[in-house]
């Protein structure tokens, strides 16, 4: 496994990214697991991917550390893919489905908020799910679904925002749930790792009045197991077709 992540400036990112990696060694001791960033940290994962053929390997699955497929999932993994598939054409090379959306990650979301001390789906608590925002609609629209469909989990409501490129931002949302009567609002910070936007939004939320913020997903069981499960359906994707 061959895990790329956004990459940060700032180290918690990589720490906790490093943190998640060894929580799936946990889980798979046998499997030879290995991060890389896009940006702003080393390693790249066409370093890695050009090292593992150095050494012999036959086949990598890279899986992507992102809880939404956008600009990155798209462009920017299958372009390092294409290149090392040039450069190393003897090394098959396999691309999991992006960490998000999916259930598992309302349960990390619901773990951190138990944390941050909020009771989930509490009737009288309102949910601001926090997501990075982006450039593509798709994957803004994602965000607006998973909001929709952990209201029926118990919440007063759960609403959308976003840290960047869309709207609402996090202090809209918080001040438009409590115009709207809500006795609390707690906000479910969808990040993977703490950096600049998480920071902001924490501070951005309790200024408008969230009661609690919760902590990025980072390495939550729930993260870790959906990056097994990612590899695996990669691995098993690759087979039925191999056998077709």
């Amino acid at each position: 496994m061959v895990a790329v992540a956004h990459g940060s400036r700032d180290p918690r990112a990589a720490a906790t990214v490093t943190e998640l990696m060894a929580a799936v060694r946990a889980l798979r001791p046998d499997l030879p697991v290995h991060a890389s960033f896009l940006d702003h940290a080393p390693p790249a994962p066409d370093r890695v991917l050009d090292a593992l053929a150095g050494d012999g390997a036959a086949e990598a699955v890279v899986v992507p550390l992102l809880l939404t497929a956008a600009y990155h999932s798209k462009t920017d993994i299958p372009g390092v893919l294409n290149r090392v598939r040039a450069r190393r054409p003897r090394l098959a090379l396999r691309t999991a489905a992006t960490l998000g959306p999916h259930p598992l990650l309302t349960g990390a979301l619901e773990r951190r908020l138990t944390e941050a001390g909020v009771e989930p789906g509490d009737p009288d608590t309102a949910v601001v799910l926090v997501a990075a925002g982006s450039s593509d609609a798709s994957a803004n629209a994602t965000i607006w679904r998973l909001a929709r469909e952990w209201r029926a989990r118990g919440w007063r409501g759960v609403v959308p925002a976003f840290a960047s490129a869309s709207r609402p931002t996090p202090a809209e949302a918080v001040a438009a749930l409590r115009d709207a009567g809500a006795p609390r609002v707690a906000v479910a910070s969808y990040f993977l790792a703490p950096g600049y936007f998480a920071d902001k939004v924490r501070t951005e939320s309790l200024a408008a009045g969230a009661r609690a913020v919760s902590p990025v997903l980072g390495a939550a069981p729930e993260v870790a197991e959906l990056a097994v499960r990612r590899y695996d359906e990669a691995l098993a994707t690759a087979r039925t077709a191999a056998a077709v």
